[in-house]
Formats: C-alpha cells, sequence, structure tokens
C-alpha cells in the first residue's frame, strides 16, 4: 500500500469553507478511483493560518496514476483553489506503508 501525502495552507479564517471545498472536489475524486482504500483529512490552526494535510491510501502507483496522472509526483489542484490555497505546492509525498491499524 502506499500512502500519498498533500499539504496545503490558507487563511484561518477559510478554514471552514475550504474544508466543505474538499468534500465537493478533490475528496470524492479520490473516492471514485479504483485502488483508493481512503483518506485522512487532517487540520491545525497556528498564526493566522489552517494548514490541511491530506493523507490518502493507494494499492499501487497505477491507482494513484489514475487520479493524479503519468506524473504522479505531481499535486492535483482544482479550478478554485487558488482562491483559498496561500500557496500550491508543487509535489507531494509518496511513502510504502509498512504497518496500519490492524494489519
Amino acid at each position: 500500500m502506499i500512502a500519498r501525502i498533500w499539504r496545503g495552507f490558507t487563511r484561518e479564517a477559510d478554514k471552514d469553507t475550504y474544508f466543505e471545498y474538499l468534500q465537493k472536489t478533490g475528496l470524492p475524486d479520490y473516492a471514485s478511483i479504483p485502488g483508493n482504500r481512503g483518506v485522512w483529512v487532517l487540520r491545525r490552526v497556528r498564526e493566522g493560518k489552517a494548514e490541511f494535510t491530506l493523507i490518502s491510501l493507494w494499492e499501487s502507483y497505477e491507482a494513484i496514476q489514475a487520479f493524479a496522472g503519468a506524473d504522479y509526483h505531481k499535486a492535483v489542484y482544482y479550478p478554485e483553489d487558488k482562491r483559498f490555497l496561500l500557496e500550491l505546492e508543487p509535489h507531494v509525498a509518496h511513502y510504502e506503508v509498512l504497518s496500519s491499524p490492524g494489519g
């Protein structure tokens, strides 16, 4: 299993609106791809910014490519992301999952 990790920052005032936006865009897209095993959405607020970390689990790199395209190390963004995100980080991180709860 592969974990794909993306981070983004919004203004603190946009934290709830951006989460609602994620629920309409990226999260359904993750779920629609065969081989996706779920996504955790983490958020913390510090110094006037909200940091979002999305950890999605995938059966294979091929499944990730079905979501992100051939250059699967690039981050996937949606049309309104520029409205919310303070920066558009170009890449994500991938990790092999060696251990998980219950497995």
